[in-house]
This record gives structure tokens, sequence and C-alpha cells, in this order.
């Protein structure tokens, strides 16, 4: 893989500019953080990413243009995406959550019949998100923690090559979180991971690399030491940080 390769990415909404200009670059097996102070473009810039709001600009991942195609074309082209708020089928077991997210390119006559055994791909998602044990319990039932492993999961059984994960750590105790860390370190082994996140705990923990947004562009970037020894970022960021704890 390439990765992924942003130029010149602008979203605008009536007038507003919601991200301006950004270029940036995600090599094949990173474990990208993307940080900044709410408004700072962050969710707005994995939305064009993904096809749910229309931008103009260059992206593409593994040489491949995305701009322009419709989202399941995208995802098609193994772009995978989670969201804040849980989107799994809490009504169906952890197993059933699997094999209709690895389904999804098959048609609906096969899609009905029961099988027999668990496809491979999907025992190795199982193991991988680390929720074999409890394969056969509804979704719905699950800590939240293991409801964002189930979603990382049903995009690893739809052949997702890139992970843009939105503040996956969200609500998460801190068991969970040190779990999801790990989960992000094995899944960049063979994939690519750009986590939007707002916990500089787990970002110091588990980042690789940095991108820190605000209003709409990007303000710096590097390793987490040297983004927090930014005096722009000190200022900007961490200064939205502090207010918002005194208050």
């Amino acid at each position: 893989m390439s990765g992924l390769v942003v130029r010149d990415l602008k979203v605008v909404f009536d007038g507003f500019v919601a991200v301006g200009g950004v270029d940036l670059d995600v090599p094949a097996g990173d474990v990208r953080f993307v940080i900044g102070p709410n408004g700072a473009g962050k969710t707005t810039l994995i939305d064009a990413i993904t096809g749910l709001t229309r931008a103009s600009g260059s992206v593409t991942f593994d040489g491949r243009e995305l701009l322009g195609r419709k989202v399941h074309k995208i995802a098609r082209l193994g772009v995978g995406r989670t969201f804040q708020n849980s989107t799994v089928f809490e009504e169906l077991t952890v197993l059933q959550n699997l094999d209709i997210a690895a389904g999804w390119n098959r048609g609906p006559l096969t899609l009905l019949r029961r099988r027999s055994s668990v496809p491979p791909e999907v025992q190795r998602a199982l193991e991988t998100i680390r929720l074999t044990a409890v394969r056969d319990q509804p979704a719905g039932t699950l800590p939240h923690g293991q409801k964002q492993w189930l979603e990382i999961g049903m995009l690893l059984v739809q052949d997702a090559k890139l992970f843009l994960l939105d503040e996956p750590v969200a609500g998460m105790s801190q068991e969970e979180r040190d779990a999801t860390g790990e989960l992000l370190g094995e899944l960049s082994k063979t994939h690519t991971v750009v986590v939007i996140e707002h916990d500089m705990d787990f970002l110091r923990r588990f980042a690789r690399t940095v991108t820190v947004m605000h209003a709409g562009a990007i303000l710096s970037e590097g390793t987490v030491a040297e983004v927090q020894a930014d005096p722009r970022v000190q200022e900007v960021y961490l200064g939205h940080a502090v207010q918002a704890q005194e208050a």
C-alpha cells in the first residue's frame, strides 16, 4: 500500500470554510492521531475522505483517487470508518454482526443461507478483536468498549485497509483504552490507521505520529514529543484544554 495522500482538500458550507486547503500524508502502517479543538475540522476531514461530505482537491489511497466517488465505492477500495456512536446490530450476536459484514458484497440469496461453519476471515477477526469468548452474545449487551472493537472487526471482514476511527476510546474504562491501544498496534502491521481523538493520555501512549488541526488547517505535525513542544500547539490546543478544564 502507498498510504493516504491528501492534497489541497477544501470543504465549504454556505461560505464557511470548514477545511481550507489541507495537505496530509499518512504512510502505510502508520498510527496517525488527528487532534485539535472543537470545530477544528477533524471530523469534516474524515467525512470528506469517505465521501460523506463534498470536497475539492485530491484524496488518494493506495494510489486511487477517492474524491467524487460514492460512499460505498470508497468503502470497496478498502477505506473503513467508525463513528462516535456505535452502529452495530444490537439485537444480533457478535458472530452474526461479523457474518453480515463479511457478506456485504454477496448477493441476497447467499446471505440468507445458513452457514455450517464460521468463515476463516470471521474467525480471524474474532481473535483479533478479542471477542471469541462472547461471539454468541447479543451485541447490544456488550460493554461500550467491546462494541467499538466489534465495529473494527466488521471493517476487518470487509477487507478494509485504511481505518478511520472517530474517538474510539470515548467512554471506555482504562482497561478498555489500554486494550484498544494494543489493538491499534496490531492493526498497523497490515493496515493504516487514522484516529481522531481528544484523550491526550491515550495519544501519548499509542500514537506514532500526530497531526494537529486548528480552524480547518494543519497547525503542526510530527511525533508526540515534537507536537507537544510546538509553541503554536501549546497556545492554541493546550490552551483550550486548560481553559476547558478550569471551567
